[in-house]
């Protein structure tokens, strides 16, 4: 798709509003992802003379090249889909839930052995949303966890431990961003200060562990316990497929455990690990799609060697649960591609990124040239991280990409702390674009990882939006707080120990207000 990038000004952060309000308002995903996209095309046809029958044209455009362009997610999340049913089949999953009830024995333990596993799986946060939910799903909703709280669970999970581990696609992206053979390092030194993922990973426990809920969420936890989910749902959405009643738990584990191993080798790969051109970490964050793509092919291996000499499935039901897998990811695909066409319309297009980044180049300038106006270059610096915190939630948030905004803003932060002065606050400040990034990420309706959280828990995408929301921008404003005193005080540990202790006071506080009521 060929079209050039254009300045449209204020002009392009309106069709991602445009998508998120409508979203929040209509509760309906579909189409005001659409009017996003459309939006965005008629600005771009308005700024270059075209028609708004070229404005239709360029959405169609813009739809089919991202989805050929993240052919290998579709490919990926269809494959996967399709190991979920052919396990629900088997009876894999009904074994599991069955056996694991028996060892979790509380909504808590449930809750607690969700937010651990999504902390295991630290490769890559898509993986982690599917997998995650596959797995867990059946005992959540054994013990009757909100849909919406296993969707936050999830989504906590994902982003924020792959954002702070070392080996994963996100520290390969990073690394690779802030550039030099130092890249690594540089990401390493930014764990500390990552605020957001740190308390994040908190606040998932505190949740776990107490039955602390407020806003949406609250609702939601009350209605879950009048609510049934489980085998009929199942049953439901594979079109009437029978579930055996001859499956195992190890039918349920062994496909998982070949996925999470098959995906973690076919990552090593397809970057080149077993070829001798590049080491691990940096093979596995090449094409991480890529090699999760193979991984999902050969847990239906393993199934289908599994299942069909015992007896669980015929053939034929077999290659039945492969379409039906794929008819199940059909609503997860389509809003990702609405998501993709519209971070495409801002990114590619109508420059919302440039333009926010500009905004960010111009304030640094205005206070160099007027040196008093906030107390000198110094105090500037200072506060840098607080801003560049909220400068990288907004453009996240607008655009639904982490990825796309650090990689739009870790350059500009090192231009702006490059000098003797800046270099102090340049590791705090790259954690608090990497916080910002993930927390507008994480709150965003057209975020790929909160699709997928959705898809995962089998939730609402909206309803798991609007309950998430509360939770993560709580988070986040004590993060504010903690980015303040790190351009201040410079300290790792003591920005981290007080953003703990602000969060912990701040929670103990809503707690003691909630038994008041």
């Amino acid at each position: 798709m060929e079209v050039e990038l254009i300045e449209a000004g204020w002009l392009s952060i309106l069709p991602p509003l445009i998508a998120i309000i409508l979203a929040l308002k209509t509760k309906e995903v579909y189409s005001s992802l659409f009017a996003g996209v459309f939006s965005g095309m008629l600005i771009y046809c308005l700024k270059t003379g075209r028609s708004m029958l070229e404005a239709v044209c360029l959405v169609l455009d813009m739809l089919a090249y991202k989805i050929g362009d993240n052919g290998y997610m579709i490919l990926y999340l269809s494959l996967l889909g399709s190991v979920v049913v052919i396990v629900t089949m088997a009876g894999g999953s009904r074994a599991y839930g069955q056996w694991a009830s028996g060892k979790l024995k509380s909504r808590r333990s449930a809750k607690i052995a969700t937010a651990l596993l999504g902390a295991l799986i630290f490769i890559d946060d898509y993986f982690n949303c599917l997998t995650v939910g596959t797995v867990m799903r059946p005992i959540t909703d054994k013990h009757k966890v909100a849909r919406e709280k296993l969707a936050y669970i999830i989504d906590s999970t994902a982003a924020p431990v792959c954002i702070i581990a070392p080996i994963s696609s996100w520290a390969v992206a990073v690394a690779s961003e802030v550039g030099g053979e130092g890249g690594l390092s540089a990401f390493i030194q930014t764990i500390p200060y990552n605020l957001y993922a740190l308390l994040t990973l908190l606040m998932v426990a505190v949740v776990c562990v107490t039955d602390f809920d407020f806003g949406k969420m609250k609702k939601a936890v009350e209605t879950a316990k009048e609510q049934e989910y489980g085998t009929e749902e199942e049953e439901k959405e594979l079109d009437g497929i029978k579930i055996s009643d001859k499956g195992k738990v190890y039918d349920l584990l062994v496909p998982i455990v070949a996925l999470i191993v098959c995906s973690i080798l076919g990552m090593a790969y397809v970057g080149g690990f077993f070829q001798g051109t590049t080491d691990f970490a940096t093979a596995i964050g090449e094409n991480p799609t890529a090699g999760l793509t193979l991984g999902a092919l050969a847990a239906l291996f393993v199934a289908l060697i599994m299942y069909i000499p015992r007896k669980l499935v015929t053939f034929h039901e077999f290659m039945g649960g492969i379409t039906a897998g794929v008819k199940l990811m059909v609503s997860a695909v389509m809003i990702l591609a609405l998501a993709w066409s519209l971070s495409g319309v801002c990114r590619e297009m109508i420059g919302t990124g440039e333009f926010v980044s500009g905004l960010v180049k111009s304030v640094n300038e205005s206070v160099k040239i007027s040196g008093g106006v906030l107390g000198g270059s110094g105090i500037f610096l200072s506060l840098l991280p607080a801003l560049v915190f909220v400068v990288a939630s907004f453009l996240s948030f607008s655009m639904g990409t982490a990825w796309g905004t650090f990689g739009i803003l870790i350059p500009i932060v090192t231009m702006i702390c490059a000098g003797t002065e800046g270099a102090e606050v340049l590791i705090p400040t790259l954690g608090a674009t990497l916080a910002g990034s993930v927390y507008g990420d994480h709150c965003s309706p057209i975020s790929d990882t909160t699709i997928l959280s959705s898809a995962g828990a089998k939730c609402g995408h909206i309803r798991h939006v609007e309950t998430q929301i509360p939770y993560a921008t709580l988070v986040a404003a004590v993060c504010f707080a903690g980015y303040l005193i790190a351009g201040f005080v410079r300290n790792p540990w003591i920005t981290l120990g007080s953003s703990v202790l602000l969060l912990a006071a701040v929670l103990g506080g809503m707690a003691y207000w909630q038994k008041k009521q």
